[in-house]
């Protein structure tokens, strides 16, 4: 009869090898998304798997065992550059000032990293991955919620003058989000030009390019808002009256008639 105790043991032990294998493999998985990365980088968007494999000095046969396909891998590298992109945007509006700022700051932040690495970029938003249950999906929509928090802030703040309230009215928070949603498509879409077309005559560079787009996105929602809802002027306080000089006082009807008695005479 066994000791009391001994298939606990037994289990104890498989759970850990267990554990060690799926860290193992783990690992393993995440050094190939930062080869393949790496490679991409390099070698451009079309890069073939065999490159791939053999930039991690392994056989395409074992990348395989941990990404079905090529589509598997790409997902991979773009959940690993979508959660970089998405942790800097966070960071910079964190420490933004003012909502414009906030904008302008993220629209930086996106144009410095699709242009430093414009090869890692394609290969990440082609074919599946900008589907709507990828990771590029998923990380439009978290970026569209992120977008839409200057504005709401900036929408409320010019309508109302003050300290904003910790939560913006459902207009405002409608109104930022609607704006926000068509705010990433139209960055998106500006970078991607201007990936293609760097260098070209007239051209903008990165700085002027991000001031613009920046200039645009916010005179939309808050100036669309100035236009539709002008501030209304304060008038000035009316300074209270003070005792005048007699001699500087207007004449009241008793003078009139007495002025003129005189001229008669």
């Amino acid at each position: 009869m066994p000791p009391a105790g001994r298939p606990d043991d037994d289990d104890a032990h498989a759970d850990g090898r267990s554990t060690r294998w799926a860290d193992h493999r783990e690992a393993r998985r995440a050094e190939l998304v930062r080869v393949a990365r790496r490679t991409v980088h390099h070698h451009g968007p079309d890069v073939s798997m065999e490159e791939i494999a053999a930039a991690a000095g392994t056989s395409k046969s074992i990348v395989y065992r941990y990404f079905t396909d090529k589509t598997g891998l790409q997902l991979a590298v773009a959940e690993a550059v979508v959660l970089q992109i998405r942790d800097a945007l966070e960071d910079v509006l964190r420490v933004a000032p003012t909502p414009r700022d906030g904008v302008r700051a993220m629209v930086a932040v996106y144009l410095e990293m699709i242009e430093s690495s414009p090869h890692v970029y394609a290969f990440v938003t082609r074919d599946g991955s900008v589907e709507s249950g990828g990771p590029v999906g998923h990380f439009l929509d978290s970026v569209t919620a992120l977008v839409a928090a200057p504005f709401a802030r900036g929408l409320t703040e010019d309508r109302e003058h003050v300290v904003p309230p910790a939560e913006p009215d459902p207009a405002s928070a409608a109104m930022a989000e609607t704006w926000a949603a068509g705010a990433v498509g139209f960055v998106r879409g500006a970078g991607e030009w201007w990936l293609a077309h760097r260098g070209e005559p007239g051209s903008p560079d990165r700085e002027a390019l991000t001031a613009q787009v920046a200039a645009w996105l916010w005179a939309g929602p808050v100036g669309l808002l100035a236009r539709t809802h002008p501030r209304t002027a304060t008038p000035a306080p009316t300074p209270p009256r003070t005792p005048a000089d007699p001699a500087d006082q207007q004449p009241t009807a008793g003078d009139d008639a007495a002025h003129t008695t005189r001229e008669q005479r």
